[in-house]
């Protein structure tokens, strides 16, 4: 009985692993035995040629179609608008549309890839571990792991991106972490992804509510932001740091992350809160600005800017000798297998070497790692020449719509008060279908309407959340054009997120600070950077991070303030009594 009270309890954080694990196909529980995927199975089977390239296809379709809804209405918007509104032609046309297909095939393979061999050692690990090990080894191994995690994130993709479109000689630092720095970047923004993982844990096992992490994670994040925005040098940090704690909320770090942590709770019969699950997600959003921002007040008081700037001619050397076509690709094939295969490796030494598990279908997970070595090496170079390249173009044109442009514009497109509304309406639509298109959203929204028990609704989720997130892009795209310091409107926007989180119920503020999570996907991060990085140069700001930053606080606000809303609501409705009386008799009732 206790065994089957532990597995009720767990059921529902499972149901949180599957919604917060960005675009990662429900799965029932499984076991090490369970039958194989069906694709595989089909290949051994003794089917005709006809019904198996029927059933691959029906797959290849179903796995295509999920990414396109990502990828296509986003892209139509930018290049519509450009057209349109902008006036302008899409310089590299054929390269965008190539690398917007590399995308798209890049990511299917990828979460194919996830799904079929990361996921099952992630769920073997957190079904095992828990149970063969003791807490302080879980606790290591969860460390580790959130590091190991945030390598293998294709959204990390986008910093990489993101070093080829800054200033060295405007942001000498900013270029430091981005390129000089890359891997104590990464290591950083894996750190605070650990330490997440490491205090949700805890959190899961010791029932603390999540409203103290919060603020022991925000007081001094939001101190050293409001120090950094005094300081030149360390203002250049400030979007990037905040914009960091986006990229590791993605389709790896959560799933695997939060599997060790339901396992966890599983095995010491813990989680009488179903909703308790979703602390993770915010913890690893908030803990790697931390990171970013200790890490940047390192390279300021070890770095000359002298320094810094005759490194980056040596590596534009490099970078122009190197060249593309099959080098390019044989790159990021290699960057591919240093991200995803030291996680394996962990993972298997963990399992086999410490735990001395049986791997479940060891085939199948071969396959799936092969999956996501070659998806994430199309994906990167996909990022690149495709995302990255229609993001920046667009952001480095939206200037024209208010403000003349020497070399592209004699004078504004349009008048003051039409081109601001132009402006709010093209941040308001981007926010709009990046939050829209996700598919975690809608499953987020059914989880928390299933474990709240209907008091939130699906539909009024998607909708808070997806106002945020417009609200929050709109606000970025703003910042930039005039020229707004972060802090101002960061500070702010934390602190009355803070106000609300008081008030609010513990289970809405679960699903409220991990809201922010499901808004920013492999396809949503790289675009909005460098969207804002074009809008920045153009626009004259010295960077052009934080639009993620912001697109993260929106949901927040204003999931609490919709969970506050539907209180009084619950407040002032009567008690709902039955409208028919009962029936006393077995005879049935007439109509």
């Amino acid at each position: 009985m206790a065994q089957g009270l532990a597995n009720s309890r767990v059921s529902g954080l499972n149901e949180t692993v599957i919604s917060m694990g960005l675009s990662v196909t429900p799965r029932p529980p499984q076991t090490p035995r369970q039958a194989p995927d069906l694709l595989l199975l089909s290949a051994t089977a003794e089917l005709d040629r006809r019904q198996l390239v029927a059933l691959v296809a029906r797959r290849v379709g179903r796995l295509l179609a999920e990414q396109l809804r990502l990828v296509v209405p986003l892209a139509a918007w930018l290049l519509g608008f450009q057209w349109l509104v902008l006036r302008q032609e899409v310089m590299d046309l054929p390269w965008i549309l190539l690398g917007l297909v590399a995308v798209v095939v890049g990511l299917m393979l990828f979460m194919e890839g996830l799904r079929l061999g990361l996921m099952p050692l992630g769920e073997t690990l957190g079904r095992e571990l828990p149970a063969r090990s003791t807490l302080g080894r879980v606790l290591g191994v969860t460390l580790v792991l959130g590091i190991g995690v945030t390598f293998a994130e294709p959204a990390i993709a986008a910093l990489r991106a993101a070093a080829a479109l800054i200033d060295v000689n405007e942001t000498p630092y900013l270029y430091a972490l981005l390129e000089l720095w890359r891997l104590p970047l990464i290591l950083a923004v894996g750190g605070g992804v650990g330490l997440a993982a490491l205090l949700g844990t805890l959190r899961l096992l010791r029932g603390w509510s999540l409203k103290p992490l919060i603020h022991l994670a925000l007081l001094p994040t939001l101190t050293l932001t409001l120090a950094f925005g005094l300081h030149p040098d360390l203002q250049q940090i400030l979007g990037l740091a905040w914009d960091s704690g986006a990229v590791t909320t993605g389709p790896v770090t959560v799933p695997i992350v939060l599997a060790l942590g339901v396992g966890v709770a599983g095995a010491v019969g813990t989680g009488n809160n179903p909703l308790a699950g979703f602390g993770v997600v915010t913890l690893a959003s908030l803990f790697p600005v931390l990171a970013v921002l200790l890490l940047g007040l390192a390279a300021v008081l070890m770095l000359d800017p002298v320094d810094i700037r005759a490194a980056a001619a040596i590596v534009e050397t490099e970078t122009v000798n190197t060249g593309g076509g099959l080098g390019t690709i044989l790159a990021e094939v290699l960057a591919a297998l240093q991200a995803v295969v030291p996680l394996v490796l962990f993972l298997l030494l963990v399992l086999v070497g410490m735990l001395r598990s049986r791997l479940p279908r060891p085939g199948e997970i071969a396959y799936g790692i092969g999956l996501c070595v070659l998806g994430m090496a199309l994906f990167k170079i996909g990022v690149v020449t495709g995302l990255a390249a229609l993001g920046e173009q667009v952001g480095s044109l939206l200037p024209t719509v208010i403000v003349a442009m020497p070399g592209i514009e004699a004078e504004p497109l349009y008048s003051l008060l039409p081109g601001v509304m132009m402006v709010l309406t093209f941040g308001a639509v981007l926010g709009l279908g990046a939050t829209m298109a996700e598919p975690a959203l809608n499953a987020l929204g059914t989880t928390v309407e299933d474990l709240t028990d209907g008091a939130f609704r699906n539909r009024t989720l998607r909708m808070a959340v997806s106002i945020g997130v417009a609200v929050g892009v709109t606000l970025g795209i703003v910042k930039l054009l005039l020229h707004l310091p972060l802090p101002w409107l960061l500070l702010p926007g934390y602190g009355l997120a803070l106000v609300l989180t008081w008030f609010s119920r513990e289970d809405f503020v679960n699903v409220a600070w991990d809201s922010a999570g499901v808004t920013t996907g492999p396809i949503t991060v790289p675009l909005v950077i460098a969207m804002g990085l074009g809008l920045g140069g153009a626009a004259g700001a010295m960077q052009g991070f934080g639009v993620l930053a912001l697109a993260s606080l929106g949901p927040i606000i204003s999931v609490l303030a919709t969970g506050l809303w539907s209180q009084w609501q619950s407040r002032r409705r009567p008690p709902q009594t039955s409208r028919r009386p009962p029936q006393t008799t077995g005879e049935p009732r007439q109509t």
